[in-house]
């Protein structure tokens, strides 16, 4: 069982707090408790960004997003038990509790059972033309830009290894060439590289139907291949395998603010001015996360793009859900931004 002091906090622990130690810590879980160290509930990364997505203050206490209900093991439980609970409700802790109801630790998966390297393909999309960057790419494809002395497409690769992902497929079409020969096979890697080529641009999700049917994960992760981020992958899986959905897409908040007072009317009449009102949309952030089987719902030699299958599932009354983004995250897409990737090294590390 793993060392509980840094994951006890109290229900009126604020939210933003909260995020901090989950950041900070390894376990990626929080136990709540009162004086008595009695457990009142747990909270969760996929707890937070859920309650980011209805709005969430995160001033306000750990309490209102802890969920209430947690599953616990007894003292007594053996590590069949344990594993068993885990693996059927596809979670990688849980409490361990006395009859009185106080925490005594935690089990985690990996405690009892080294988790291995993770199956789940991840497709790149490398094959754009990068024309909001020229000339830097008219001799060479926007991947292979180097940001802090490597190619950004190898910092992508390299903080998924980290991660235990090991099969890769890259999309690529302009300059394919270039891409193929710097990553060939992936073994210098120590990973899996094959590669969709494209006769002509299909799009983020045309790119997709040139996969092989056979021998697919259950789950895909999809990326655009010009996007620098600190996100955890992992977490990623597992919230789109706790929702249910048969594709999740990570959104980022966009805020902006008019400069202006904007004077709203009705008709010739006037009804009143709000100066300098903020904006916030979730925006989409080019990650996602599909079901491998609907990849069956894409035309072959066409172009589409991934946010039409959505679109797609949704009208088919299939669930897809949406993951928020609160980690670094850049576009790489034009030359202002290029220029501040190479500034910043936590998401290039």
């Amino acid at each position: 069982m793993k060392d509980l002091k840094n994951i006890l906090v109290s229900p009126d622990l604020p939210v933003l707090e909260a995020i901090r130690v989950l950041d900070r810590e390894a376990l990626q879980i929080l136990l709540v408790i009162d004086q008595q160290q009695r457990l009142l509930g747990t909270v969760t990364d996929g707890d937070i960004r859920r309650g980011i997505l209805r709005g969430l203050d995160l001033s306000a206490p750990v309490s209102v997003c802890m969920n209430c209900s947690p599953l616990t093991l007894s003292e007594n439980a053996s590590r069949d038990q344990a594993l068993v609970l885990m693996r059927g409700r596809s979670i990688h802790a849980v409490p361990v509790i006395n009859n009185d109801g106080c925490v005594l630790g935690l089990e985690t998966e990996t405690s009892l059972f080294r988790q291995g390297i993770n199956d789940t393909l991840v497709v790149l999309m490398a094959g754009g033309l990068g024309m909001r960057l020229r000339p830097l790419t008219e001799s060479i494809p926007k991947p292979l830009l180097e940001v802090n002395g490597k190619p950004m497409l190898q910092h992508i690769i390299e903080r998924f290894v980290e991660q235990g992902f090991r099969r890769f497929s890259l999309s690529v079409n302009y300059k394919a060439e270039m891409i193929v020969e710097h990553f060939g096979s992936g073994e210098r890697f120590g990973v899996e590289i094959s590669y969709l080529e494209e006769d002509k641009p299909l799009g983020t999700g045309g790119a997709l139907s040139l996969l092989p049917q056979e021998g697919l994960s259950e789950q895909i992760i999809v990326m655009n291949g010009d996007l620098l981020t600190t996100l955890n992958f992992r977490q990623l899986l597992d919230f789109h395998t706790a929702n249910g959905g048969v594709a999740t897409m990570a959104v980022r908040d966009y805020s902006f603010r008019v400069p202006y007072g904007v004077v709203n009317i009705d008709g010739e009449s006037f009804i009143d001015v709000v100066e300098k009102p903020a904006h916030s949309y979730f925006v989409n952030a080019g990650i996602y996360v599909f079901n491998s089987d609907q990849i069956q719902n894409i035309p072959e030699d066409q172009f589409f793009d991934l946010p039409d299958l959505f679109s797609l599932l949704k009208a088919q009354k299939k669930k897809v859900t949406v993951f928020p983004l609160r980690e670094e995250w850049r576009d790489v897409g034009s030359h202002e931004d290029y220029k501040l990737a190479n500034q910043n090294k936590e998401a290039s590390e």
